[in-house]
């Protein structure tokens, strides 16, 4: 595993549950159990598609649906809660006042406000994978979303791997989880380039002295890789290789994608738009770095086809009381970086091609608990659409006059997912792959079809 060390003062923190923190760049090796990435390059021989694409930001925790995107200004006071709801420039949709941005440009937007299947787990499973964890499972595992995409469509270049995870490792290590290829091999698990450092026998390959305070530093980060090279060659590492297996190194050592993951390269004022991140762990959540959903936008364009990411934590309903506070400081964040990349994909002519889904494992209690928060609450969840061809500027769904439940229209995960891989250019419905028992299985469990209100 190639790795890029994270800043000091990050290093020496640590985890509530008194793990140490390490918020390093993982270059190297698949993800889940360091696994090398020449498969994958075997995968590509003979594949070739237009590139599409799918940005999957997961908000670990369970963000509170009815502060967020579904507002019921009309409910009791002990449901509404404290933010007014703002109209946005699409008649008949309003959100809470924390997304003033989004209120502007709601008509590249698709509120899904009937989520009805989420699991009550703090588990990032179901918003990678769309399934519940615990049901029929095959041999091998669920796939992850990216890796269906992954074997579907192959990799665009042999530069940048199909399927890219910016998953930070978590104190809730459930919330860290990218997934894995499932039955569909380690070839399409998620290639992850955050991480920690791995605690296995097995050394890791690492870029000495560079953190991710100085990844913006081309030369030191040049001169790492340079001297990766010269010290993988001096140990004989190289001749071990198999032709596949070098060109996975090859890939890790050349540019293209060390450019996508440099956004020293990003015009600053394009970069200005997304904010600016926190780079501090929320407790045993993720850091709200903004700038990564900037770092997605350049993954595709590198060649990237599915990109998933954990962005900050709102689990916010333990005795501080902290709903409202925590919103007054991640919504408006979140708010600035979403609209920046949907306007950017827009600004690139990229919306047709490249799709987005954000949402967490669950919604929030309509009504305020005794410590002014929202706890869990299944029966009800929001999620966000954008890009990929759909017909944006509407909500889709309902849900009753206290946010308790789905009135009109409940969707399902998979449904979403569905809709996703639609949007890829991906046949949910007649596309099968045997799994390791010879069984055939689907992208998605039948009855569960693209949502046609957005195609």
């Amino acid at each position: 595993m190639l790795t890029v060390l994270g800043p000091t003062r990050l290093r020496e923190q640590g985890f509530c549950d008194g793990i140490s923190r390490r918020d390093f760049l993982t270059i190297g090796g698949m993800a889940l159990g360091g696994i090398g990435l020449g498969d994958a390059l075997w995968a590509e021989q003979g594949r070739s598609s237009s590139h599409k694409a799918i940005i999957n930001i997961y908000l670990p925790g369970g963000p509170p649906h009815i502060d967020m995107w579904d507002p019921k200004p009309n409910a009791p006071a002990e449901i509404r809660g404290e933010f007014q709801t703002i109209q946005t420039n699409v008649p008949g949709i309003s959100v809470s006042e924390m997304f003033p941005r989004m209120a502007q440009m709601m008509d590249k937007f698709v509120l899904i406000r009937s989520l009805a299947d989420s699991a009550n787990d703090h588990d990032a499973y179901q918003c990678m994978t769309g399934r519940h964890r615990g049901g029929r499972t095959p041999p091998g595992g669920w796939p992850q979303a990216g890796a269906w995409v992954s074997h579907a469509l192959g990799p665009v270049n042999s530069a940048v791997p199909a399927n890219v995870a910016l998953m930070y490792p978590t104190g809730e290590r459930r919330w860290g989880a990218t997934g894995d290829g499932g039955f569909l091999g380690v070839a399409h698990t998620p290639f992850n380039v955050l991480g920690r450092e791995a605690r296995s026998t097995n050394p890791n390959m690492l870029l000495q002295g560079v953190t991710l305070d100085k990844l913006h530093d081309r030369t030191k980060l040049r001169q790492s890789l340079d001297r990766f090279r010269r010290d993988a060659d001096q140990q004989g590492m190289m001749t071990k290789l198999d032709v596949y297996a070098e060109q996975a190194l090859g890939i890790l050592t050349t540019s293209k994608l060390v450019d996508a993951l440099d956004l020293s390269q990003e015009d600053p004022k394009i970069l200005a738009r997304y904010g600016r991140s926190n780079t501090q762990f929320q407790r045993d959540g993720a850091p709200p770095m903004i700038e990564n959903l900037c770092l997605a936008r350049r993954l595709v364009e590198a060649g990237a086809r599915f990109i998933s990411m954990n962005y900050s934590r709102w689990d916010w309903h333990g005795p501080d009381g902290l709903n409202y506070p925590q919103c007054r400081e991640e919504c408006p964040l979140l708010d600035q970086g979403l609209s920046a990349l949907v306007t950017d994909l827009h600004e690139r002519g990229l919306d047709r091609d490249v799709s987005i889904v954000v949402w967490g494992e669950f919604g929030r209690t309509p009504k305020i608990n005794g410590m002014n928060s929202r706890d869990h609450w299944p029966q009800a969840n929001t999620a966000v659409l954008a890009g990929g061809g759909m017909r944006t500027g509407q909500t889709v769904g309902s849900t009753n006059k206290n946010g308790e439940k789905p009135q009109t229209r409940p969707v399902t995960f998979q449904e979403i997912f569905a809709t996703l891989y639609k949007c890829a250019g991906i046949d949910t419905q007649n596309i099968r792959i045997f799994d390791q028992a010879g069984v055939p299985q689907y992208l998605v469990e039948p009855g569960n079809e693209p949502l046609p209100e957005v195609l």
